[in-house]
């Protein structure tokens, strides 16, 4: 039923280049940020998420959107823009910041590449891009810096888990690039942008290529062993690893202190919001962003009320740890690990135990 409901809105929705190959998998599709999307294939999304933990995935992320940032000054651009330090970002290198308010609430969280000294590439959320976009060319008439929407220009795969390097080694003509970094490759005869990064906790890489290209490189690391993958698989396996995502653990509410952000936050560059960043990391959050463990029975969900103040942010059953897991916002005073906490689900209080970051380590659990 669900599955008729997407198909009678997608004259209105967005597709990627991939969407045949999700129809033709047999995939759920579902709205999301605009798009026709897979939140799961014909396995489900506990298959999925166990074949990225220990094997391979491969998600279709091109919904993600892409601002290249070019000219004198785009440096100088985004320091004013973005709160990590620009400056100190290497060609070749990645570095993830967020993107706030005056007021230091948070408008997205991003991945900022640099490409060449004079070039950046930024990688932002499906459901912000044109906000953010809106926001970055506003601020670039004050710079000699050139700011473009790239959306159009790449499709984006997301192949994560501990064979994910092998499966697109083995199509690649140079070694891939590190963690944290980027750089240009051939796929089996396709130019691609490697980056050494990922949204599950695993390793892997993300690939950008051109539209045209996505289906080839997709069909080769299916072929290679790569699980096709979901959103809802890729959002157990991010509130797994305790990566918050935007709209529900980060929003223009809070800011990146009481997010747990602070590490990507360089008050000194004076980028769009120190000041009101730096107040709270002086003063202290009132409140913090931790994940938390249920004891018994139960599955959390956004919205779910915290006794004592708070609410749950992220929640869902853990696939590798089979309980129910989840982040949500606690007063500063009750956010220390090992904290129990009673949260209320659909009318039953369930205990919880506040948790150490990431909820799912494999020396541990695995």
């Amino acid at each position: 039923m669900r599955r008729r409901v997407a198909d009678a809105s997608s004259q209105t929705l967005k597709r990627t280049p991939l969407h045949d190959r999700h129809v033709a998998a047999s995939a759920r599709l579902i709205p999301f940020a605009g798009w026709e999307m897979p939140v799961q294939y014909a396995d489900g999304i506990r298959a999925e998420h166990v074949a990225v933990r220990n094997a391979a995935g491969v998600f279709d992320v091109s919904h993600m959107g892409q601002i290249e940032t070019t000219g004198p000054q785009a440096a100088a651009l985004l320091q004013r823009l973005i709160s990590n330090d620009v400056d100190a970002l290497q060609v070749g290198a990645s570095l993830y910041a967020v993107l706030c308010r005056e007021d230091g609430g948070i408008i997205d969280d991003l991945l900022t590449y640099r490409l060449a000294p004079d070039h950046y590439l930024t990688v932002t959320n499906a459901a912000n891009h044109e906000r953010d976009f809106a926001w970055f060319h506003k601020h670039a008439a004050d710079f000699d810096a050139e700011v473009a929407d790239a959306i159009d220009r790449y499709a984006m795969l997301a192949v994560q888990g501990p064979r994910a390097r092998e499966v697109v080694q083995t199509a690649a003509d140079a070694p891939l690039p590190a963690h944290h970094t980027v750089a240009e490759r051939t796929l089996i005869g396709r130019r691609a942008l490697v980056c050494g990064t990922g949204y599950t906790g695993e390793d892997g890489v993300e690939v950008l290529v051109a539209p045209e290209d996505a289906v080839t490189v997709w069909d080769e690391v299916v072929r290679r062993g790569a699980t096709p993958a979901g959103l809802g698989a890729r959002d157990t396996l991010r509130l797994e690893a305790c990566l918050p995502l935007y709209g529900n653990d980060l929003s223009e509410e809070r800011g990146p202190i009481e997010a747990g952000l602070g590490w990507c936050c360089k008050e000194d560059t004076g980028f769009i919001g120190s000041d009101a960043v730096r107040a709270v990391r002086e003063a202290g959050p009132p409140e913090r962003l931790r994940p938390f463990r249920l004891t018994g029975p139960g599955i959390p969900r956004p919205g779910n009320a915290i006794a004592g103040g708070g609410v749950v942010t992220s929640g869902t059953l853990s696939p590798c740890l089979d309980v129910g897991v989840g982040m949500g916002y606690l007063p500063a005073e009750r956010a220390d690990v090992g904290t129990a906490i009673e949260i209320d689900v659909r009318g039953k209080t369930r205990e919880a135990v506040v948790a150490e970051r990431p909820l799912y380590r494999k020396e541990r659990d695995g």
